[in-house]
């Protein structure tokens, strides 16, 4: 088992916490174990290979001679304990994947592999987008389950998403919808379908079209009701017009201008989602190292100011 010290720069002269990591669970110091942290799952999907993405992943670095420098200076069976050093504040997410990981690579290895989750805005609730890296789409999502957001479709498969190129391609806002219900019903197929609007009057179109008529709608997507101001604030005032006249006929996803000193203000507004493309394809990397020699590696970093 890998212990995992987690500590921001600025609090370095504190005694430093050693969390211990497992599969399931998170467990302090004290025994406790953190509710948030109990495992979870990562998102279905038909035709995902998550250990082909591992292997593939592994042979990146191992080429065909594998590690050189381990081989060269490690003797074989030496077993020894490890700690990861955060030098700055986040999230620990993906303790399954490592075991997955690590269970590809050698069996009797324990550890844990790190991701950073940005925390959203109560009380709507975050989603990703479809923008993740290619290839690794369900773990980027996975992150953000364990981060405590939800997941947006999965795919173009999953979801119906009609957005602005398709409105303009079906020659308006109705008869996409239109088209989609018909299509959705010769094909048999049974899943949400969301919608975009820009402005108020696209929103009332929509209103007025499904009041009088059956529709598969599930969401209305408000997107770039955001609007930024000169002050570095932003106003809501159209997004929550949105909201109101929706009066909860069917959920609502907040798009656009979303950032973490934004989601807060936008969480307030009433809308039921925000979804946001950052979290998966603009998430900062967290500065960690493993350090075997961490009383070394902390006076290191002390004197770079690192630590």
């Amino acid at each position: 088992m890998i212990s995992v010290s987690i500590f921001s720069p600025h609090l370095a002269a504190i005694p430093r916490s050693f969390v211990r990591m497992s599969a399931s669970a998170t467990q302090t110091p004290g025994g406790g174990v953190s509710q948030g942290s109990m495992a979870i799952k990562p998102p279905s999907h038909p035709t995902y290979d998550l250990k082909a993405v591992v292997n593939l992943a592994l042979a990146e670095d191992a080429g065909h001679t594998g590690d050189v420098t381990c081989l060269a200076t490690i003797p074989f069976d030496m077993e020894v304990e490890a700690y990861f050093l955060a030098k700055e504040d986040g999230i620990v997410a993906g303790i399954a994947l490592a075991d997955m990981i690590f269970e590809q690579v050698d069996p009797s290895l324990k550890l844990c592999f790190l991701q950073l989750m940005a925390d959203a805005a109560c009380p709507a609730r975050i989603l990703e987008t479809r923008k993740t890296a290619p290839g690794l789409r369900l773990v980027d999502k996975w992150a953000v389950l364990i981060g405590g957001g939800r997941n947006h479709r999965m795919g173009l498969f999953d979801m119906v998403m009609i957005k602005d190129n398709h409105i303009s391609a079906a020659g308006g806002i109705i008869n996409a919808i239109k088209s989609v219900d018909e299509y959705l019903k010769q094909k048999n197929l049974e899943m949400d379908v969301e919608v975009e609007t820009r402005t108020l009057e696209e929103v009332k179109e929509v209103l007025g079209y499904v009041s009088g008529s059956k529709t598969r709608l599930t969401r209305i997507m408000l997107d770039n009701m955001v609007v930024p101001l000169d002050n570095g604030d932003i106003d809501v005032t159209m997004l929550k017009e949105a909201v109101e006249l929706i009066n909860g006929r069917f959920e609502t996803e907040a798009s656009g201008n979303v950032t973490l000193e934004t989601v807060h203000k936008i969480g307030q507004s009433g809308v039921t989602f925000i979804s946001s493309g950052a979290l998966t394809h603009s998430v900062k990397a967290l500065d960690i190292s493993l350090k075997i020699d961490t009383e070394l590696a902390l006076e290191v970093g002390r004197r770079t100011k690192r630590a």
